[in-house]
């Protein structure tokens, strides 16, 4: 479903992803691990059409995101990590805005928007102010919002970031079950260790914008001679602390540059 080979980004001189190779299976979890500043954002942002590769070649479910990005939009959903959902909209009037932007008919998108509300719990508060939701009840929505086009690739960057133990263990109840009905295949990032050992069927570890590690968490465990993803994680990228790899400004650039595309 994603296929990746020989992934290089340049900024001028600085090589933020370089050269890196993987490939997700249709229907698999896939956990995409790194410190902060290590190349996971760049590399999501191309897989995304938000940014062109220096070199190298993508494919998402066939499709190329540089040559085809209005196709392989209709692909992917993508969650992302800082906040993008209006906060002076209504939840319905969110996803309403969001199928309008992805072409989707009125009937259509009228049953969709109730269909997934419902799933994620939102529907019997759907005419609030989204400004009102709690941190948990945004990332619903969010999530929501992602599958609205019944995409076949998920992207989650750092889905539950901030959130308490129960609702990150809710959405990740309800990410599992979409994986498992929908063959959904899901690509996330996460800094909680533990949620990538306990969902993720495969991992790759990326650090300086190299992949230096895949496997499962089995795998990177035993390489490692760990007890622990965690432990795994700190002894193949180190334990001094990194800097952010972008701003949440350039972020929030690159988003409402892929919708004016």
């Amino acid at each position: 479903m994603i296929d990746v080979k020989k992934l290089t980004k340049k900024f001028d001189n600085f090589t933020a992803v370089d050269d890196i190779s993987f490939s997700v299976d249709k229907g698999t979890i896939f956990a995409f691990l790194g410190p902060n500043g290590a190349g996971k954002s760049t590399t999501i942002k191309m897989l995304t059409t938000l940014l062109n590769p220096t070199s190298g070649e993508i494919k998402l479910d066939g499709k190329d995101p540089v040559k085809e990005k209005n196709e392989v939009r209709k692909v992917f959903g993508i969650v992302f990590q800082d906040p993008s959902l209006d906060d002076e909209l209504t939840a319905y009037e969110n996803m309403e805005f969001h199928g309008a932007l992805y072409g989707i008919r009125k009937a259509e998108r009228t049953q969709k928007i109730e269909e997934i509300l419902k799933y994620v719990e939102l529907w019997n508060r759907k005419d609030e102010l989204v400004k009102h939701y709690s941190g948990g009840m945004k990332r619903r929505l969010e999530i929501a919002r992602g599958l609205l086009h019944h995409p076949k690739i998920l992207f989650l960057d750092e889905p539950t970031l901030g959130l308490d133990p129960q609702t990150r263990n809710h959405i990740w109840e309800y990410i599992k079950s979409l994986n498992e009905k929908e063959r959904i295949t899901v690509f996330f990032t996460t800094h909680y260790m533990e949620e990538a050992e306990q969902m993720a069927r495969k991992i790759a570890v990326i650090d300086h914008g190299k992949i230096i590690a895949q496997g499962t968490a089995e795998d990177l465990k035993k390489q490692t001679n760990t007890a622990s993803l965690e432990k795994a994680f700190l002894e193949l990228t180190g334990k001094e602390i990194r800097k952010e790899e972008a701003s949440t400004a350039e972020s929030m650039r690159m988003r409402r540059r892929m919708f004016r595309r």
